[in-house]
């Protein structure tokens, strides 16, 4: 008990203690004491989550099914929806199969666990995702971490180490909003003769003709790699699946522990995942393309009024500002001005690399997003200041 508290009163003495916050709403602003707040933390790309569609999706769902599946997937929360699910999934991705799991983080978890050998030659990104990372972890392999984003030292490690088993990457960085290398990374995978496992759970419904993230985007074909997704970031809901050949999802079925001892995705979140599936292939990919155009505009808008933002390769932009006693100071001053800006802070992003991260969604108008250029823009020059 003593180490608890001595741990939370270091987070404290650093700036990094955490705490759970009740929101009075979602999606691209609420109303909180009478006011509407913007919020620019919410994944909730496309505005899906409360879209009448999925809504409605949800609630027949509710009505057929009840609220869970009550069982694991093998035993009997298998369901004629998720079958349905998968069938939808591996249509879009172009793949042979499709396997959904009760999140993203219980994706890489049961993925990475099952595919990455104790003894496998394994290269990950330095920044992916805590859910790669832990995936990775639990194997008990050892990974070789290449520097971020950077497939030239990944092509050197890979000559000195003679190859490799596994290549492990997001397509898109959380909490940098940028893109990997993925055709130069791919193409060292089929040169070592590696697998490669892809995480689109920021780029998908975003990026690619038909916003299947940016292995689409790149024109990689669908069989140069395991494509991990998402449905609680564009698409408005909740879960994770793998896209695969019908092998692969055979092996998982059998071996991803996260799989196999959790109780089915709860039927709600798989009609609503169906929805915002068919809205976004109705959509032909103009949803992803107006949300990039909306967020070089509020990048543009950001650089006008003084804030560093670079040109954006998502709808996540980072304001890089150092320590997380100053990225704590700025969200609280935007929050005093209806501005809803998180400081992300370590472990989430390295020390000394504390940020606002602005998500940008479809909910933003652009009289919106220009009202947060010229708020963040004040708050940043008074902080600087020292007003």
């Amino acid at each position: 008990m003593q180490r608890m508290d001595d741990t939370l009163r270091a987070l404290e003495a650093a700036d990094q203690l955490r705490s759970l916050r009740v929101v009075p709403g979602s999606g691209g602003a609420f109303f909180e004491a009478g006011r509407r707040v913007l919020n620019f933390a919410s994944n909730d790309y496309l505005g899906l989550a409360r879209h009448p569609r999925l809504v409605e999706a949800g609630m027949a769902a509710l009505r057929q099914w009840g609220c869970g599946a009550t069982a694991s997937r093998l035993i009997c929360g298998h369901l004629a929806c998720h079958a349905e699910l998968e069938a939808d999934l591996a249509d879009w991705m172009r793949t042979e199969a499709a396997l959904v799991f009760g999140s993203g983080y219980l994706t890489n978890l049961g993925l990475l666990s099952s595919l990455a050998g104790r003894r496998g030659r394994v290269f990950a990104d330095r920044l992916n995702h805590a859910s790669l990372v832990d995936g990775l972890r639990i194997t008990g392999t050892k990974v070789q971490r290449y520097r971020h984003a950077d497939w030239e030292d990944l092509a050197r490690r890979l000559e000195c180490a003679g190859g490799a088993d596994l290549i492990v990457t997001d397509a898109v960085f959380s909490m940098d909003g940028d893109c990997a290398p993925l055709r130069a990374i791919e193409g060292l995978a089929r040169r070592h003769g590696a697998g490669l496992i892809v995480d689109e759970a920021h780029a998908l419904g975003v990026l690619g003709p038909t916003g299947c993230g940016q292995c689409e985007a790149l024109g990689l074909p669908p069989e140069a790699a395991l494509r991990v997704g998402t449905l609680s970031k564009a698409l408005g809901g909740y879960g994770g699946f793998v896209a695969c050949d019908g092998r692969t999802r055979d092996y998982l079925v059998n071996h991803a522990r996260s799989l196999i001892y959790s109780t089915g995705l709860s039927p709600v979140c798989v009609a609503a995942a169906r929805e915002a599936i068919a809205l976004i292939r109705e959509a032909a990919g103009a949803m992803g393309v107006e949300l990039m155009r909306r967020a070089h505009w509020f990048a543009k808008a950001l650089r006008a009024n003084g804030c560093p933002a670079g040109e954006p390769s998502s709808p996540i932009i980072p304001v890089v500002l150092g320590s997380n006693r100053r990225a704590v100071m700025v969200s609280k001053g935007l929050e005093r001005h209806g501005i809803w800006a998180p400081p992300i802070r370590p472990p989430t992003v390295p020390v000394g690399t504390a940020r606002l991260r602005l998500s940008i969604t479809l909910d933003h108008s652009e009289s919106d997003l220009e009202r947060a250029a010229e708020v963040i823009g004040r708050v940043l020059k008074r902080d600087v200041e020292g007003i």
